[in-house]
């Protein structure tokens, strides 16, 4: 049967695939445009299957609020190029995702990729359709949701490190200014309290290790190994962090000054923790060259 430009078009306009894509599918099922699109789509998914290995450390970080509620959404959605990433189809996916998250409140990973996105499938069907269509491996890769306390805040640099705080008193400005040094500072815990006490023991076995090494009597290294345990939470800790803004005092202590509290927050970075594959660009063009 004779397939028209018109039938290819409204193909194309239904699953964004290509021109002789679109014509083949609906050759092969005789012009049903139903069958031709599920025959696409299935062919689509396999395509992402293959995919679904690639490095993905690129993408967005999205921050959703709820309205008059102290609650918010931290997603990161990633893909394998900054270019990607940059597409309107990729910041669309990522922004319902977002919005799904803090509607909806899934308690897992699993439970989000379940849910049923705006055009009626499931956020996991539409990222392998987009995977599909965009040729590059997409991922969700995680999410959070900060609630409570009295002022919501959050900051975002570029799409690529996004933070929200929820602070008990104090004032927006405030928040704003501790969303704006998490962003900067990345601390690994809120205060001494909530560090892995494991963590804790080895870093001190390690200082331990090392000031023993002084040759100083006992009760030195002892307060030398404290000393240095100190910096070391002041470091990794939000309350022990010189403020961004004033290095001469702590958040803890600008904290205090404003009788505020930071309750909760969270801060991801597109692609943190990611191991990228290291490429030179060099070697490959000669590697090219030479095999031609």
């Amino acid at each position: 049967m004779t397939i028209t430009a018109a039938q290819v078009k409204t193909l194309r306009e239904r699953t964004g695939a290509g021109m002789m894509e679109c014509k083949k599918a609906l050759v092969e099922t005789g012009g049903d445009m139903d069958a031709a699109v599920e025959m696409m789509r299935k062919a689509g998914l396999a395509k992402a299957d293959k995919k679904a290995g690639r490095v993905a450390a690129e993408g967005a970080i999205v921050i959703r609020h709820a309205d008059g509620e102290q609650r918010a959404a931290l997603v990161e959605v990633n893909c394998e190029t900054d270019f990607v990433a940059g597409g309107d189809e990729f910041k669309k996916f990522a922004e319902q995702v977002a919005q799904l998250v803090l509607d909806k409140q899934p308690t897992d990973m699993d439970a989000l990729m379940g849910l049923q996105m705006p055009g009626g499938e499931t956020v996991e069907r539409t990222r392998r359709d987009l995977v599909a269509k965009i040729g590059e491996n997409i991922n969700v890769r995680r999410f959070k949701i900060i609630a409570g306390g009295d002022t919501l805040s959050s900051y975002l640099h570029g799409a690529r490190i996004g933070v929200v705080v929820a602070m008990a008193g104090g004032s927006d400005d405030v928040a704003r200014d501790i969303a704006m040094h998490i962003a900067a500072s990345n601390p690994q815990y809120l205060d001494e309290d909530s560090v892995d006490p494991g963590e804790l023991d080895k870093e001190r076995e390690i200082l331990t290790s090392q000031a023993q090494d002084s040759g100083k009597p006992a009760e030195i290294i002892a307060k030398m190994v404290e000393g240095r345990l100190r910096k070391y939470l002041g470091e990794i800790t939000l309350l022990g962090q010189p403020f961004v803004k004033d290095p001469d005092i702590t958040v803890g202590k600008l904290l205090a000054s404003e009788e505020a509290k930071v309750v909760a927050y969270g801060r991801f970075e597109v692609g943190e923790g990611v191991e990228k594959k290291e490429e030179n660009f060099a070697d490959e063009v000669m590697a090219q060259v030479r095999g031609a």
